[in-house]
């Protein structure tokens, strides 16, 4: 196996039992067993488990800003672009296994101990905030309304997290639609 797959299968690995466990609870030999790859290759690709952390972060960043990018474009309508954030939102946490934000996760195991993680984890905050401001400056409305709008995203993503329910995303939108009205 080359070093490609085998990234991919450690990857794909951490991703599940970080994500469906907290980073934590899992070990490298767990890992290693859930990939199919030995032990000796796993700390070649990654000697430490805090460097596969910020792989999993890093990788996880992609596909959901890419996912969440794909779900906003099809809409025509600068203003419902913004709307369909929290749509996009709602559709996420109702996926079978929906445990929360990896990186609020990540950030609330890991965020006090490892530099490396807090900093995955505010890269990936400040794009997505980024990503909402440029929505907002797209549809014409102030940009002081681009930190309320990630505000109203970040706070479904935490409730909805918790409580298991879609329900936050629904909410956050329409306190968005109401700002965005004003």
């Amino acid at each position: 196996m080359d070093s490609a797959v085998a990234r991919e299968r450690v990857l794909d690995a951490a991703e599940e039992l970080f994500y469906g466990r907290g980073i934590q609870s899992v070990g490298m030999d767990e890992i290693r067993g859930a990939s199919g790859v030995s032990l000796k290759r796993l700390y070649q690709l990654f000697p430490a488990k805090e460097q596969l952390v910020e792989a999993y972060l890093e990788r996880r960043d992609g596909r959901w800003r890419g996912r969440l990018a794909e779900f906003v474009e099809r809409r025509a309508d600068p203003v419902e672009r913004i709307l369909a954030v929290y749509d996009w939102l709602e559709r996420w946490f109702g996926e079978d296994g929906f445990r929360g934000c990896a990186w609020i996760n990540s950030y609330g195991e890991l965020g006090a101990t490892s530099d490396r993680v807090a900093s995955r984890v505010r890269a990936h905050k400040e794009a997505f905030g980024d990503y909402l401001a440029a929505l907002v400056t797209d549809a014409g409305r102030p940009a002081a309304l681009a930190g309320p709008l990630f505000l109203l995203a970040e706070g479904a993503m935490v409730t909805a997290g918790i409580t298991g329910s879609t329900r936050p995303a629904a909410e956050a939108r329409e306190a968005a639609r109401l700002l965005l009205d004003r």
